[in-house]
């Protein structure tokens, strides 16, 4: 991890104003394309280019599965994440669909489901079977967080090699919300009943069940929310880990990451507060239902691109999102 945050540089300022002043001289009133002129000004202070091409996008989601599942936390059972890989392998998903219409191929990543997966489609850097339950003891160890981050690297690594010019991040693990929850109120102070929603549709009996047994989590853990990567280790998930090494990786080589809804906010303030630079590389989708989104983006002073109650979390907004990234750099804009 340190050799990857070592690579990232704040993003290029001059390169935005010189954007600015570009778009000041078009035959609009300044500043009337509102966050549309944003958009633009940050792509360019990213990528140091006056019109950088965000296209062909890479999409890639990250498979992980959550010992914490075992506290009845989720709608549905452990084994839906590997029938849900399965399904995205075979192009069945909702992902595939979106990603499809934009032109990005989709990278399926396997870094700790608890099945065997060896089917074909689907990319095989398995840390460990699923984390442990985060009630009973720490989710996984800081060497097997390390692993998972470095996982998502790679990922980015690969996709850049492949040609792509913007990264889209999306996660699949029955529980993860439980595990981002309890990471986002370690991380920011806030009630973990604040945080917590309904994830994959429980009831309001449910939901309680769910804020407490994060509560006994937390208690039990003790992590340091001033060490991101210890409250990572001890409360957070791997395909959580690898999204948090994903957004090293696309602001280290300067790529847009576009964030989806809550799990990958999560991943995104971890990555933010091992690496405050990370902040300028990142566009926010969407903002989702869960409750806990809100908290997360407000810590990361983000203001999403849209508001379409979505709370899928497999990069699902990407399509409507990146049309309008694209757009922003349009040559008749």
């Amino acid at each position: 991890m340190h050799a990857i945050v070592d690579q990232i540089q704040s993003v290029d300022l001059n390169a935005g104003e010189e954007t600015r002043r570009y778009l000041d001289t078009l035959t609009k009133p300044p500043g009337s394309l509102g966050g549309l002129e944003a958009l633009a000004i940050q792509l360019s202070a990213i990528t140091g280019e006056l019109k950088p091409s965000v296209t062909p996008p890479a999409v890639v989601v990250f498979a992980a599965d959550h010992g914490v599942a075992a506290e009845g936390v989720s709608a549905f059972p452990q084994e839906v994440t590997a029938q849900m890989v399965a399904n995205f392998a075979n192009g069945g998903a909702a992902i595939n669909v979106f990603a499809r219409q934009i032109g990005a191929q989709v990278e399926i990543v396997d870094v700790g489901v608890v099945s065997p997966l060896t089917m074909q489609g689907v990319t095989s850097a398995k840390v460990r079977h699923g984390t442990a339950n985060m009630v009973v003891e720490d989710a996984m160890q800081v060497e097997q967080a390390l692993a998972a981050i470095d996982v998502g690297v790679t990922a980015v690594e690969r996709a850049k090699s492949a040609g792509a010019k913007c990264l889209i991040v999306g996660e699949m693990g029955i529980a993860n919300t439980t595990a981002s929850s309890a990471m986002l109120a370690v991380l920011t102070g806030e009630s973990v009943a604040s945080v917590v929603g309904a994830g994959t549709g429980i009831n309001p009996q449910q939901q309680a069940h769910k804020v407490a047994v994060i509560e006994r989590a937390i208690n039990a853990r003790q992590a340091n929310p001033e060490a991101p990567l210890e409250v990572l280790a001890k409360l957070g998930g791997l395909e959580i880990a690898a999204m948090t090494g994903a957004y090293l990786a696309a602001a280290a080589h300067r790529l847009p990451a576009i964030v989806d809804g809550f799990i990958a906010t999560v991943a995104a303030l971890t990555a933010c507060r091992l690496c405050p630079a990370v902040r300028g590389y990142l566009i926010f989708g969407h903002r989702s239902q869960e409750p806990g989104h809100d908290i997360a983006l407000k810590a990361l002073e983000a203001k999403p691109l849209l508001d379409m109650g979505m709370r899928l979390g497999e990069g699902e907004w990407c399509r409507a999102g990146l049309s309008i990234t694209a757009s922003s750099h349009r040559d008749d804009a």
